[in-house]
C-alpha cells in the first residue's frame, strides 16, 4: 500500500503498525551512493530478521534535485518509506523528520555513505540490552579500528571541532560526529522533536537532551572509514560554531517567550479589577485577607528599614505582639521587596507578587514539563496552564500569595530528580536543593509541607510501578537528601526556632471537620468559573471564597481518568494519576461522607491528621497537589495528541481536552472601590492622642472579620501600636494551640458584639471596671470609631464605658483616655 503523509510526505508503507528496528537515513542529492547502501543495509536486515524482528528503513530526503527518491520509489519495497522535504533545509531537519516518521522501538541513525558498516549494529544493540538509551558508533575509544582516513585539514577541523564540543557542550563523550548511532525509539523521538537545529549540530543538541534528561549514553568502538563525496564543506564548521552557542546558552524559542508573555497576560487580567489602581481598588472575595497581607509587606519593610527582627512586630496585638515567621509573611519575598514596599507602598507590592508570582509559577511549570516530560511546547503551555491556574489556584489568588507564588516548586521537584541521574553531579544538585529548599520555607511553609508530600507519592507510586529503577536511585537519592538537609538546615534552624518557640509562638492550629472537601467539592465548578460558576454552590461546599481548594469540575475528572486508561504503559503517567487520586483522596479529611448515602466512612488523612506539622494544615488544602498532577497528564494527552498520525485522533482529542478545560475557564477576580482612609489617620491627627509605649484602640478591635484598621495603620506609616489584629497567635499562657486573632477580654468582647448585633448591652460598674483594666493592659492612649453600620449604639457604649463623650477629629470618634478615665 502506498500514500502519501499529511504536508505532501510521500510514504511507502505496508502498515502502521510498531516495528522492531527503524533505519533513518538522512539523503541530499546521493543518488550515486544511495543505491548500494540501501542493498547493503537490506540484505543484512533480511539475514538478520529471525532474531531482530520486524524492520522499516526511513529514507529522509533533504529537497534533492537529482535521482534521490527515484532510487527509493523504484525499489517498490513496503519496508523502504520515503519522506521528503519540500526544499533543503540541512541535516538536521532531515534527521527531525525521519525520525519522526519512524516505527521501531529502536531508531538507528546512519549517514548514507556508510562510513560505519551496518553490521556495527550488532555491538550497538548490546549497549541497549544493557539498559543504555543510545549507542554512539565511536571511532574515538578503545576498540575502534580505521579504514581509509579523511584528508588532513579535514581531520584537523573535525579533531577542532570536537575538542570544542567537549569542553563547552558536552563533556565526557569523545566522539560526538559519528553518525551511526542507535536510540531507543520513544526517547529518539522526543528528543528529535524537541531540537531546533538544522544542520550538522544536530547530534550534539540530541545527545546533549538525553545528557540533561538522564538517559544513559554509551560509545561503542565501531570499524569506521571514510567515504568521498562528504556533505561537510569546510565553510560549514563557522555555522557549526553558531549552533553550539546556541545550543550551549538554550536562548529561549519564540514558542517560549509566547508562553511566558501569555502567562503573564493572563495573570493580569485575572487581576485586572485592581492590577492598574492597586492602592484604590479590594479584592471582594479575598475577605480580609488583602488587609492583613499588605500589612505583612509594610511592617516587613518597616523592620527592616529600621534594623529590627524581621521575624517579630508589636504593631498588632499589643502588648504582646505578632510572631511574623509563625504568620507565613514571606520574608522570602517582603525582605528583599522592602525598597519597593517603601516607595510605592504595599498595595503595589502585593499586587506585584500576585501577578508576577502567579506567571512566574506557570513559567517554572512549563519549563519542567518540556524539561522532564514532552517537548512539545503547546503540550507543556496547556499542563503549565492548568497547574498553575487550575481553579483551587485561582481561589488562593484573592490574596494568598504563600499558595500562588510557587515558582520554587518546579524547581525543587527538578533538582530532587537529579539527584536519581547517573552521570550527574549529585553533591552540586544536593547542596543547590538545600538551598532551594530553604529559601521555599521562607516563601511559604505549608505550600512546601505540600509539595513534600506529592513528592512522596509520586516517589512512592513509581517505585511501585517501577522498582527496578527505584532500587537503581533509592541509595543516590537517599543520599542526596541527607546532603540538602545538611545544607538547608543551618540557614533555618534559627528561623524555626523563633517560629515555634520564640514571642507568640504556638503549637498547632484546629480547623475542626468543616476543613475538609467533600467528593462534591472534587466534581463541582468553582465560584470563579467563567462559563459554568455557582457561586452559592461553591458557597456550600467550601470554608470560604479563598478556600475553594478543589472544583476541578466532572469532565477534568473524567478526562484525566481517560488519559490514565490509555497512557497506561507510561509509568510517569500511573504515577501522576495515582498522585492526584491519592491527593484528592486524603483532602476529604478523616471521615468521608459517601454521597447519597448519609454513610460516612474513616479517610485516610484519619492516621495522618495528628502528625506534627500536618496536624495545622486545611485538609482541604491537600487537593491543591491534584493541579501540577492533573497539569502533567494533561501535557501528556497534548503530547500525545500531536503525534498522533490521524487527523480524526486529534481532532477526537482536541475536543475532549476543550470539553475539559472550558469550564475551568476563571473570569478576573471580584474587586470593589476601597473605602478611604479617614484623614484622622493620613494627616498625622492621630499623633497628640498616643504618647510613646501607647497604644491606639480602633472600636471595635480589629480581627478576622474586620481588619480594614491594619490598612488605616499602614496609611498612618506604622506610627501608632494596636490593640487586637488578624494573625495567628497562641491561645494562652498554658496551652500553646493556635488561633486566628486574639483571645477576646471582657471589652474586645462587648464590643464585637455590640457590633455583631446592634444590640445595646448594660454597663455598669463592672462593667467599667472591667473595661478599665482592658485598657491598662493594651495602655490604650485613646480609642477611635470609624463611621461604620451601627456606630451610633458602638459609639453610646463606649461612653458609658470611659464615662465621657467621644470628639470628632478628622473624620472619626474620638475618646482621649489622657488625665484617667
Amino acid at each position: 500500500m502506498r500514500g502519501t503523509a499529511p504536508g505532501g510526505t510521500r510514504e511507502t508503507y505496508s502498515s502502521r503498525a510498531v516495528v522492531d528496528l527503524s533505519v533513518v537515513i538522512p539523503a541530499y542529492n546521493e543518488e550515486r551512493r544511495l543505491g548500494s547502501t540501501l542493498d547493503a543495509v537490506t540484505r543484512y536486515l533480511r539475514a538478520t530478521a529471525h532474531r531482530r524482528g520486524a524492520w522499516e528503513i526511513v529514507i529522509a530526503d533533504d529537497g534533492s534535485t537529482d535521482a534521490t527518491r527515484e532510487i527509493v520509489t523504484l525499489r517498490r519495497d513496503p519496508r523502504l518509506r520515503l519522506v521528503t522535504s519540500p526544499r533543503n533545509r540541512g541535516k538536521g531537519a532531515a534527521l527531525r523528520l525521519g525520525v519522526a516518521a519512524s516505527r521501531g522501538r529502536r531508531v538507528l541513525v546512519t549517514d548514507a555513505d556508510l562510513a560505519a558498516p551496518v553490521e556495527e549494529l550488532e555491538r550497538l544493540d548490546r549497549a541497549l540490552d544493557e539498559g543504555h538509551a543510545v549507542a554512539v558508533g565511536s571511532r574515538a575509544v578503545p576498540g575502534a579500528t580505521l579504514g581509509d582516513r579523511q584528508h588532513r585539514f579535514r581531520e584537523f577541523l573535525g579533531a577542532a571541532g570536537n575538542l570544542l564540543i567537549r569542553a563547552t557542550t558536552l563533556r565526557g563523550i569523545r566522539d560526538t560526529q559519528c553518525g551511526f548511532k542507535l536510540f531507543d525509539g520513544d526517547k529518539a523521538r522526543a528528543a528529535f522533536a524537541a531540537s531546533r537545529m538544522d544542520g550538522w549540530a544536530i547530534d550534539v543538541e540530541v545527545l546533549r537532551h538525553f545528557r540533561l534528561s538522564g538517559w544513559p549514553i554509551a560509545e561503542v568502538p565501531v570499524h569506521w572509514s571514510h567515504q568521498h563525496g562528504s556533505k561537510v564543506r569546510p565553510l560549514d564548521y563557522p555555522r557549526v560554531l553558531r549552533d553550539l552557542v546556541r545550543i550551549r546558552v538554550r536562548l529561549p524559542g519564540l514558542a517560549d517567550m509566547s508562553a511566558a508573555a501569555l502567562f503573564l497576560a493572563m495573570a493580569v487580567a485575572l487581576y485586572s479589577g485592581r492590577f492598574f489602581d492597586p492602592a484604590r481598588r479590594y479584592l471582594t472575595d479575598s475577605l480580609q485577607d488583602q488587609n492583613q497581607w499588605e500589612w505583612f509587606f509594610a511592617v516587613t519593610a518597616d523592620n527592616v528599614a529600621r534594623l529590627r527582627n524581621p521575624f517579630f512586630s508589636d504593631l498588632q496585638g499589643a502588648p504582646d505582639g505578632v510572631n511574623l515567621m509563625a504568620n507565613t509573611a514571606m520574608p522570602g519575598l517582603s525582605v528583599p521587596l522592602t525598597p519597593l514596599t517603601l516607595l510605592l507602598g504595599p498595595a503595589v507590592t502585593l499586587n506585584l507578587v500576585m501577578t508576577l508570582g502567579m506567571a512566574a509559577t506557570a513559567g517554572a511549570w512549563y519549563w519542567l514539563i518540556v524539561r522532564r516530560l514532552v517537548r512539545q511546547r503547546g503540550a507543556a503551555f496547556a499542563g503549565a496552564t492548568l497547574a498553575a491556574f487550575a481553579p483551587p489556584m485561582v481561589s488562593h489568588a484573592n490574596a494568598h500569595p504563600n499558595f500562588v507564588v510557587l515558582f520554587m516548586i518546579p524547581l525543587i521537584v527538578d533538582r530532587a530528580l537529579r539527584l536519581c541521574e547517573t552521570g550527574g553531579r549529585r553533591t552540586r544538585d544536593a547542596v543547590v536543593l538545600g538551598l532551594m529548599t530553604a529559601y521555599q520555607l521562607f516563601l511559604g511553609e505549608e505550600a512546601l509541607l505540600l509539595a513534600a508530600l506529592g513528592m512522596l507519592v509520586f516517589a512512592l507510586a513509581y517505585a511501585a510501578v517501577r522498582p527496578d529503577v527505584a532500587r537503581q536511585v533509592a541509595r543516590p537519592l537517599l543520599g542526596g537528601l541527607a546532603v540538602a538537609a545538611a545544607v538547608c538546615l543551618p540557614l533555618v534552624v534559627y528561623p524555626l526556632a523563633w517560629q515555634f518557640s520564640g514571642p507568640q509562638s504556638y503549637t498547632h492550629i484546629e480547623h475542626g471537620p468543616a476543613a475538609a472537601n467533600s467528593v462534591r467539592a472534587l466534581l463541582t465548578f468553582a465560584e470563579r468559573s467563567l462559563i459554568a460558576g455557582d457561586a452559592d454552590r461553591a458557597a456550600a461546599l467550601s470554608l470560604n471564597p479563598t478556600e475553594q481548594n478543589a472544583f476541578y469540575g466532572w469532565p477534568l475528572l473524567l478526562f484525566a481518568l481517560a488519559v490514565t486508561v490509555r497512557l497506561w504503559r507510561q509509568p510517569a503517567a500511573r504515577a501522576l494519576a495515582c498522585t492526584a487520586a491519592v491527593a484528592a483522596i486524603l483532602s476529604l479529611g478523616p471521615r468521608i461522607h459517601v454521597p447519597l448515602s448519609g454513610v460516612e466512612i474513616p479517610g485516610p488523612w484519619a492516621p495522618l491528621a495528628g502528625l506534627p506539622l500536618l496536624e495545622s494544615v486545611i485538609v482541604s488544602r491537600v487537593a491543591l497537589i491534584c493541579a501540577p498532577a492533573l497539569g502533567m497528564l494533561l501535557a501528556l494527552a497534548v503530547g500525545r495528541l500531536a503525534t498522533a498520525r490521524s487527523l480524526g485522533t486529534q481532532y477526537v482529542g482536541l475536543l475532549a481536552v476543550c470539553l475539559a478545560l472550558l469550564p475551568l475557564v476563571p473570569a478576573p477576580l471580584k474587586s470593589e472601590p476601597r473605602a478611604a482612609t479617614p484623614a484622622f489617620f493620613t494627616d498625622g491627627s492621630w499623633k497628640p492622642y498616643v504618647s510613646p509605649g501607647e497604644t491606639l484602640v480602633p472600636v471595635p478591635l480589629p480581627d478576622p472579620q474586620a481588619a480594614e484598621a491594619l490598612h488605616w495603620q499602614t496609611e498612618a506609616g506604622l506610627g501608632f501600636r494596636m490593640p487586637g489584629g488578624y494573625f495567628n497567635g497562641p491561645y494562652g499562657d498554658g496551652d500553646r494551640s493556635g488561633v486566628y486573632g486574639v483571645p477576646l477580654n471582657f471589652t474586645a468582647s462587648l464590643l464585637k458584639d455590640v457590633r455583631d448585633t446592634g444590640v445595646a448591652q448594660v454597663i455598669d460598674d463592672r462593667a467599667r471596671a472591667e473595661a478599665r483594666q482592658d485598657l491598662a493592659h493594651w495602655k490604650a492612649g485613646a480609642l477611635v470609631l470609624v463611621p461604620q453600620p451601627r456606630d451610633a449604639v458602638l459609639r453610646a457604649t463606649v461612653d458609658k464605658l470611659v464615662g465621657r463623650p467621644a470628639q470628632w477629629v478628622d473624620g472619626v470618634w474620638v475618646w482621649d483616655l489622657h488625665g484617667g478615665s
